[in-house]
């Protein structure tokens, strides 16, 4: 059994304090999220997360990728597609997880043990597309959703290729709400797996009753949902794990959306129920999702019962 997190961690956007950085800022060389992320890195291993992220720390979900992708642009802070969706302008998040592998590589003081690892973490074009706004080009949302995850496909490849993470994750979200059209859904994801050699994750939150069998149809590796923050999806899953196949279950087990560390024994019951259900050697222990609004040390509290409990489990 190993631990992950879905995604994004608490950040703050940092001041050169020396005047190396302020002669940087001078010519639009500084990082101020470079900090951020190798402290959410840190944080990640301290806390005993197995597969960690580069943090998320840039902005939003979407925004991140949708700033450089044609056909796509951001008003007052939201994404309207204006014009054919074409492939990136550049890499995306090569080299934060570039940067992340090296802080963590370094934390081991050289050699990452086997089983730990960065991985890749993108939003889903079904996703992407829901949460914007169709001003020109497209009639629908479909055309743009296929657009849209031939232009991820390159984003992708260049993490596996450049990066070599444990895996790759796809945030889909929607997937759950009942308003994506999960034909195109699966089409999308289909593009995204194509001639892909690491595992491909998909992690959708939100409650599944509706949803999960069109979901464990997808073609991904992992399926990635949260349990602690309702009192359905555990039972969708029990009900429904012959479904899944072999596919290895995210499992959900921190609630993100409350800034408060969970109780003890409410995380390790959770975890023992999902051992019964699925195994242990099936099971990535993760929050139900990013934890970018809890306070610093709230967050990495959670992520430290969570690896407290793996341990003791595996």
């Amino acid at each position: 059994m190993k631990s992950t997190v879905v995604g994004s961690f608490p950040v703050s956007e940092n001041s050169p304090s020396n005047f190396k950085d302020k002669l940087m800022k001078s010519f639009g060389a500084y990082d101020p999220f470079k900090d951020s992320i190798k402290d959410s890195v840190i944080a990640q291993l301290d806390a005993g997360v197995d597969i960690i992220s580069d943090g998320q720390v840039r902005g939003d979900m979407v925004s991140i990728f949708t700033e450089y992708i044609p056909g796509m642009k951001i008003e007052d802070g939201n994404t309207v597609i204006v014009s054919k969706i074409r492939n990136p302008i550049q890499e995306i998040s090569v080299k934060d997880l570039q940067y992340a592998k090296k802080v963590m590589k370094d934390y081991y003081k050289g050699n990452i043990p086997e089983g730990k690892g960065v991985k890749g973490i993108i939003t889903g074009p079904n996703t992407i597309v829901h949460s914007s706004r169709i001003a020109g080009f497209y009639k629908n949302k479909e055309d743009a959703i296929i657009d849209l995850a031939h232009s991820l496909k390159f984003e992708v490849d260049a993490i596996a290729r450049k990066v070599k993470p444990v895996y790759i994750q796809i945030d889909e979200p929607f997937l759950s709400t009942g308003m994506v059209d999960m034909k195109t859904a699966r089409q999308a994801i289909d593009i995204l797996h194509d001639g892909l050699e690491i595992p491909l994750a998909m992690h959708v939150c939100g409650i599944l009753s509706d949803a999960f069998s069109d979901i464990a149809r997808f073609n991904v590796d992992i399926l990635d949902f949260e349990f602690a923050g309702n009192n359905v999806n555990l039972g969708v899953l029990e009900k429904n794990v012959q479904k899944i196949g072999n596919k290895k279950i995210g499992f959900g087990c921190v609630d993100s959306s409350v800034n408060t560390v969970d109780k003890t024994e409410d995380v390790e019951e959770l975890v023992r129920k999902a051992i019964e259900i699925v195994g242990k050697d099936n099971l990535l222990l993760d929050p139900d999702c990013g934890l970018r609004r809890a306070p610093k040390e709230v967050a990495f509290s959670k992520l430290k019962l969570m690896n407290e409990i793996k341990d003791k489990y595996s």
